[in-house]
């Protein structure tokens, strides 16, 4: 018996840009964006919100969850990252 879950790609983040050039990032159908803020309201990076799956942070909070690498992808993961000598 087959396993769907083996065949169904890895959900990725992504971008979207409305009319009025606000910015959304979204993993998951969530808010979302490791690699920055998750929302920016037309486009003024001075009113950048930040989101770590659909929760919304502060920056600082942002910077800690990041640094601590709670909530990382595996594949984010620097642990998972080992080299094989071959």
């Amino acid at each position: 018996m087959s396993n769907n879950k083996e065949k169904e790609p890895f959900p990725q983040t992504k971008k979207l840009k409305s009319p009025d050039g606000t910015i959304a990032y979204y993993w998951d159908g969530k808010l979302h964006n490791w690699d920055g803020p998750a929302l920016i309201p037309e486009g003024d990076k001075r009113k950048r919100e930040y989101y770590i799956y659909g929760v919304k942070k502060t920056e600082d909070e942002w910077k800690e969850h990041k640094r601590s690498g709670q909530g990382i992808p595996w594949y984010k993961d620097p642990r998972f990252k080992s080299r094989n000598a071959g």
